[in-house]
C-alpha cells in the first residue's frame, strides 16, 4: 500500500490516480499507524511552506514522517519537495523536515512570479535513470524554489535562474513540478521513483 499524507494541503485526489493507474494500492491518511504500514510514502502539497508546517505539526506528524523517510521510500510533491529541505521563508522562517540540506526561498529571476506552465526538465550528474527525461516538459506551479548543493539535484529547469527541478538523498526524492499533471512524462516519473526504490519499499501490492 502506498500512503499519501493528508495534511489538508495536498492535491490529494490526483495524485491518489496517478498511483492508481499504475497499479498500486493507494490510501489517503493522516494516521501514524497507517502511515507506519506503506510501502511508499507520498508528500503532496499546494500553499505555503509555513501553513504546511503547522499543520503537520498540529497532526503530530513532524517527527513520525523524519522517521519513515529513514526506513521508506519518501517522495515530496510541489509543496511538499520543498518541505524535505531545513528550512523555508515565506510568510517567514519555519523548519521543515530537514531530510535534504538547504532552504526555500522566492524565486529571484526577472520573469512573471508564480512560475505556471510546462518547463523542459535539464537533468543533472549524468544520472542515468532519469537519462530519458532530458528536455521533457512537465508542469510547474510555484513562486518558491530549493536552494541545496548539487550533489542532490537531479533536474532542473531554467526560468530565468536554475530551478531544482528533481531532488534526492538516498531514498528521499522531491518533485518540484506536478507530476500528476505533466501527462504520461509525469507517469514515467513516478514509475523511475518507485523502481528506483523498490529493494527499500519492497514489492508492489
Amino acid at each position: 500500500m502506498i500512503a499519501i499524507v493528508d495534511y489538508g494541503m495536498g492535491n490529494v485526489a490526483n495524485v491518489k490516480t496517478a498511483f492508481q493507474n499504475l497499479g498500486y494500492e493507494v490510501e489517503i491518511t493522516d494516521s501514524v499507524e497507517r502511515l507506519k504500514m506503506a510501502t511508499h510514502i507520498i508528500l503532496p502539497g499546494v500553499g505555503s511552506f509555513k501553513a504546511a508546517v503547522e499543520e503537520i505539526n498540529e497532526r503530530g506528524l513532524l517527527e513520525p514522517l523524519r522517521e519513515l523517510a529513514n526506513e521508506k521510500p519518501f517522495i515530496g510533491i510541489c509543496l511538499g519537495m520543498q518541505l524535505l529541505f531545513e528550512r523555508g521563508y515565506e510568510n517567514g522562517l519555519s523548519n521543515g523536515l530537514a531530510l535534504i540540506p538547504g532552504e526555500v526561498n522566492i524565486i529571484e529571476t526577472e520573469y512573471i512570479l508564480p512560475h505556471i506552465g510546462w518547463n523542459q526538465l535539464q537533468i543533472e550528474n549524468n544520472n542515468p535513470s532519469f537519462a530519458t527525461f532530458q528536455d521533457k516538459h512537465v508542469y510547474f506551479v510555484h513562486s518558491f524554489q530549493a536552494r541545496t548543493n548539487k550533489e542532490y539535484l537531479v533536474a532542473t529547469a531554467d526560468y530565468g535562474t536554475t530551478i531544482p527541478a528533481i531532488v534526492q538523498k538516498g531514498n528521499v526524492y522531491g518533485m518540484q513540478f506536478h507530476p500528476e499533471k505533466s501527462g504520461e512524462t509525469g507517469i514515467e516519473l513516478l514509475k523511475v521513483f518507485l523502481e528506483e526504490t523498490a529493494s527499500v519499499g519492497g514489492q508492489m501490492e
